[in-house]
């Protein structure tokens, strides 16, 4: 059986955790909605730290759209970006 959108979103993120979690922040997926918007909460040091955005699309956002070709953006909850 094929993995969803949001298995395959979510094995990406696992995958990235530990670098976040390394510069003591951290990562949660929130929601995929249908039209390709992932909602990640960015925590800890990453949820304040002033490169969050930069993280969120050049990291984040960039290797979701590269494994997960569903993935249109993503969206911090935090950050309204």
């Amino acid at each position: 059986m094929e993995a969803t959108i949001e298995q395959k979103v979510q094995n990406i993120i696992d995958q990235i955790r530990p670098q976040l979690q390394a510069d003591g922040g951290d990562i949660r997926l929130v929601e995929v909605k249908t039209d390709g918007t992932v909602m990640v909460e960015l925590r800890g040091a990453c949820g304040s730290c002033p490169h969050s955005r930069i993280t969120l699309k050049n990291g984040v956002e960039a290797l979701l759209k590269q494994y997960v070709p569903e993935v249109d953006h993503v969206e911090d909850i935090n950050l309204g970006c």
